[in-house]
């Protein structure tokens, strides 16, 4: 848990809130989150959310466009080429105890050639509630799927920092959140990683503090181009946003919602993302993550990973 000592420092301007350690995290062996070594040439690896094909998944099953959970990973390789892919637990809460069906998705997804990288947790209460009882049945309900990322492989789970009560005591209260169920997730080698994603974690700042406070190498963040709105729609900028994630990103959401004529996104300059990303240093994964109505999902899947392709052969002499 983090210590009362932490907590007081945060809420009097906290100008050793990075120094000090976390109960229970000062022998933490994680690599460090935008350093980890990539045996690739490549400046980084392409990866692919679930949630890019959520319109597909939750189609009625006598829907030709329908894609059972099982089959993503191979939908993944065949139809886009990309190996490695972000699960959503939306889809697996009635097979995450399933030790049958896990077996077969692994097997898929071996089979294909296909990484499992990490599980997006939504639903699952507030990670940072200021009841402690409630925030401590949160980090119980996570456990589980910690258990199935870690049967499939994955390096993380990605979670959400909600909390409730003042700017700094949320900070607070969704650090201790993310450490305690950190110190479950270890135990497999696997990290907590945090999306801005709503409420206050769509706003930069705060979330920087939490990773501060928390200072663990197995709790990091997950930027995502596009959800920098927090509050009452209040517009959080997003390179600036995520600049300040980029120190502790594990991994990167390459947001799309639309496509100009040139194949460039059309509320984000992408090149000017990526220059963020890799000038932190970042070598991992960047998930395709398709929102849009423009064109279909696999079309705009199709159209993020050409545009992510493009930028990285142009960026490669000057970041290689």
């Amino acid at each position: 848990m983090v210590n009362s000592t932490r907590r007081q420092a945060l809420l009097w301007g906290g100008a050793m809130i990075g120094t000090m350690a976390v109960s229970g995290c000062a022998d933490a062996q994680a690599p460090d989150p935008v350093s980890e070594p990539n045996a690739d040439p490549e400046l980084f690896k392409i990866s692919l959310a679930q949630w890019s094909l959520h319109r597909a998944l939750y189609a009625d099953r006598n829907d030709p466009n329908h894609l059972p959970p099982l089959m993503f990973p191979v939908k993944a390789r065949r139809d886009f080429d990309i190996g490695a892919v972000e699960y959503v637990n939306s889809f697996y809460r009635d097979t995450v105890r399933n030790e049958s069906f896990l077996n077969q998705l692994k097997n898929v997804a071996d089979n294909e050639g296909v990484k499992s990288q990490l599980i997006m947790c939504d639903g699952e209460g507030r990670l940072g509630d200021p009841d402690p009882q409630a925030r401590t049945q949160s980090i119980e309900n996570h456990y589980k799927w910690a258990d199935m990322a870690a049967h499939l492989g994955c390096k993380s789970i990605r979670v959400n920092a909600f909390s409730a009560g003042s700017f700094e005591d949320q900070q607070f209260y969704a650090a201790d959140g993310l450490v305690r169920l950190s110190e479950y997730t270890r135990q497999y080698d696997i990290s907590v990683i945090v999306e801005n994603h709503g409420g206050w974690s769509s706003h930069g700042a705060w979330l920087a503090g939490v990773m501060k406070f928390a200072d663990s190498k197995w709790v990091g963040t997950l930027p995502d181009f596009g959800n920098f709105t927090y509050g009452d729609g209040a517009k959080y900028d997003p390179y600036q946003g995520v600049e300040e994630l980029m120190p502790y990103a594990h991994g990167v959401s390459a947001k799309s919602f639309g496509f100009d004529r040139n194949g460039d996104e059309s509320r984000f300059d992408y090149e000017r993302m990526l220059r963020i990303v890799l000038d932190a240093g970042f070598r991992g994964f960047i998930g395709v993550e398709y929102e849009g109505n423009q064109v279909s999902e696999p079309e705009g899947i199709r159209k993020t990973k050409a545009l992510l392709e493009r930028l990285r052969t142009q960026l490669a002499p000057e970041y290689a």
